[in-house]
């Protein structure tokens, strides 16, 4: 859903800073929902496993939130990142302006059905499957394309609407927009190496027993 809405505003914009779309501005209530309902969706997940690994901590006590605060904070505060700061800025603080770049941000989204689908395939004890290799090449594709090359086409964007060389656009857009892409890339980046090194232990091993013989 937010892979074809941002698609849509893309499209739906051919002057990138001032040309407006409805769900530019809408759907953002959904992705705020979203982001809450994932949270604590970690939150439970990151219970029961220790849990399983014979915690005894109370589910919803403060040993454990601070157990799970500490254990995804990365994610948790890229969550907080869009809640806080990025949510106000693309309701309120951006004006009339740039729905193009929202709309490119929700596309950022297409890589997500494919790591939850890997997760659900290591659960189901898949992980040896052609299924779990091909979705992990479309992981990697669909990250790379819309989480790490986003960013140099949103400037590339940008540069052809102002008639720029992309290497003057950091020097001509406000400088908390540059701070603001910076703070959304590193995350990024840290995951598509995390990814990346998976995929080499995945397409490097030699097949692994079926452990039911």
């Amino acid at each position: 859903m937010a892979t074809l809405s941002g698609i849509l505003v893309i499209f739906n914009c051919n002057d990138v800073v001032h040309d407006r779309h409805w769900i530019a501005q809408e759907y953002i209530w959904i992705i705020v929902a979203y982001m809450v309902y994932d949270i604590y969706i970690m939150y439970l997940c990151h219970w029961h496993k220790c849990a399983e690994k014979g915690a005894t901590d109370r589910k919803h006590s403060l040993v454990s939130v601070k157990s799970f605060l500490w254990r995804e904070r990365l994610m948790v505060t890229h969550h907080l990142f869009i809640l806080i700061i990025l949510t106000p800025v693309a309701v309120h603080l951006r004006g009339q302006l740039g729905d193009f770049f929202v709309g490119c941000i929700y596309t950022a989204e297409l890589s997500t059905p494919f790591v939850s689908l890997g997760k659900v395939l290591v659960q189901l004890k898949m992980q040896d499957s052609l299924l779990h290799k091909v979705n992990g090449v479309l992981i990697l594709v669909t990250f790379f394309l819309c989480r790490i090359l986003l960013f140099p086409y949103m400037y590339w964007a940008y540069a052809r609407h102002s008639g720029l060389p992309v290497y003057k656009v950091p020097f001509h857009i406000p400088f908390h927009c540059n701070v603001t892409n910076a703070l959304l890339i590193a995350p990024q980046l840290y995951w598509f190496a995390l990814i990346c090194r998976k995929a080499v232990r995945l397409y490097s091993s030699s097949p692994v027993p079926d452990r039911a013989r």
